[in-house]
């Protein structure tokens, strides 16, 4: 739910999880549209990398909480059937291997290779990133 929230998964896991929760009661469903808003509000409203970092993962800890205490109250036939719509939900509407960026931003899981040829390269809210200046080409490589 987390790493949903601002990217253009956001809407559609919103609804599915909220119909999840709300098993067909309208009521209940529109007070789970209001708690996924108010997570999507404390994920964006915490800016910088550490406030980030501890916001996502108090926000994935309390869902966590929430489907294992939602799936808990069923009966063993129930569970089954709701872990099976969750996972199917989740394999639907969240984004890949946990990789996303919102906004219209570009997310890449794994390393990246970026080169410039005469000019520069920026980038902006990137964490891990080395910047090394190459060694210039010896005689054999021209």
């Amino acid at each position: 739910m987390a790493q949903a929230a601002g990217t253009s998964a956001w809407q559609g896991l919103q609804q599915a999880v909220a119909q999840w929760f709300g098993r067909g009661d309208q009521a209940r469903q529109r007070i789970e549209l209001e708690r996924l808003d108010r997570c999507a509000a404390v994920l964006a409203e915490a800016q910088d990398g550490g406030e980030a970092q501890r916001a996502r993962i108090g926000q994935q800890g309390a869902w966590q909480a929430r489907f294992e205490h939602a799936l808990e109250a069923l009966g063993e036939p129930e569970r089954e059937q709701a872990a099976l719509v969750l996972r199917a939900l989740l394999d639907a509407h969240a984004p890949a291997h946990g990789v996303s960026a919102p906004g219209g931003g570009q997310a890449v899981g794994g390393n990246v290779d970026i080169r410039a040829d005469r000019g520069s390269a920026a980038a902006l809210q990137m964490r891990d990133v080395n910047v090394a200046i190459p060694p210039m080409p010896g005689p054999q490589q021209g």
